[in-house]
């Protein structure tokens, strides 16, 4: 399909889909023209990238989460092995996340307090 359908599937700009291109997320086909040629598995990987840049997850830890999650391992690739520094940072990351979750669940709890003292809780 072309970059203006794979758009249209996914949810994703055409913008954002050559960005993904030029960053080393997605490898879509080419036509004889040189159109890109998006398949249903780069558009499957897009929604995966997708939701990964909605979590706040870096496209760099992203670039190397990529194989492991889209099953598309080079040969030679060992999960088991997976860098203990890459882990680390996939780690800390959904720590710094959950701190943020916390902190967010407070303000909501104390908005709801307000509201419920101001009697506006259903307005």
């Amino acid at each position: 399909m072309k970059i203006s359908e794979a758009s249209r599937v996914s949810g994703v700009s055409a913008r954002s889909l050559r960005h993904y291109e030029q960053e080393g997320l997605i490898v879509p086909g080419r036509c004889s023209n040189g159109f890109r040629d998006y398949c249903q598995s780069t558009v499957d990987r897009v929604l995966v990238i997708r939701s990964l840049l909605e979590s706040g997850l870096p496209v760099r830890l992203i670039r190397e989460l990529l194989p492991s999650l889209t099953d598309e391992r080079d040969v030679g690739t060992d999960v088991d092995g997976v860098c203990e520094e890459f882990l680390h940072e996939v780690r800390s990351y959904r720590d710094r996340l959950a701190a943020r979750i916390a902190v967010l669940s407070d303000q909501q709890a104390a908005l709801d307090a307000y509201l419920r003292e101001a009697g506006g809780a259903d307005r």
